[in-house]
C-alpha cells in the first residue's frame, strides 16, 4: 500500500511538469515582422492565439486593418486586431511542441495545419503546413514579450 501511494505522488509530480512544460507557450509574442503581439493562452485545456496589438504603422485610415482577404465574405469587414489566429493546440509532451493546431494568415486568408515549438524560452517557432505534410510548409518565430 505504501508503495501504491508514493508511485500516486510520483505520477501527480511528474503530471505537474508536464503542465508545467506546456505552458510555457501563454504569454505575449511578436510575431516575425515585429508588427503584431499575439496573446497565447489556454481555453477549455488548448492553446489558442489573438492579435492583440499592432503597430499604428499598419493602421488605415486611423483604425486596424480589416480581414480583407478572409474567404467568408461575411468577415471581411472585422477588424485584424481582436482576430484570433491560433486554435485548438494540444501539448505533446514526448516530441516537446504543441501539435493538433492551425494558423490562420490574415494576410492570405488561408488557415493551415500548423505545430509550434519552443527554441529558448524567448523564441517560439511555429511551422503551418498543408495536407498534412509537415515538410510543406513555411515557418515563423516569434519573440516573447510584454504588453
Amino acid at each position: 500500500m505504501k508503495k501504491l501511494i508514493i508511485l500516486f505522488l510520483l505520477g501527480i509530480y511528474a503530471f505537474a511538469g508536464v503542465a508545467q512544460e506546456a505552458d510555457k507557450i501563454v504569454g505575449i509574442w511578436w510575431n516575425d515582422e515585429k508588427t503584431s503581439k499575439i496573446q497565447v493562452e489556454k481555453v477549455d485545456g488548448k492553446y489558442i492565439g489573438t492579435i492583440i496589438y499592432m503597430i499604428p504603422e499598419k493602421y488605415e485610415n486611423g483604425e486596424p486593418p480589416k480581414d480583407d482577404e478572409n474567404p467568408d465574405e461575411t468577415l471581411r469587414d472585422r477588424s485584424v486586431l481582436g482576430l484570433q489566429i491560433l486554435d485548438g493546440f494540444n501539448y505533446n509532451a514526448k516530441k516537446k511542441e504543441w501539435v493538433d493546431g492551425t494558423i490562420y494568415d490574415p494576410k492570405s486568408g488561408n488557415t493551415y495545419d500548423c505545430y509550434a515549438w519552443l527554441e529558448s524560452d524567448d523564441l517560439l517557432k511555429l511551422k503551418g503546413f498543408v495536407a498534412g505534410i509537415r515538410w510543406l510548409g513555411r515557418s515563423s518565430e516569434w519573440y516573447k514579450t510584454t504588453l
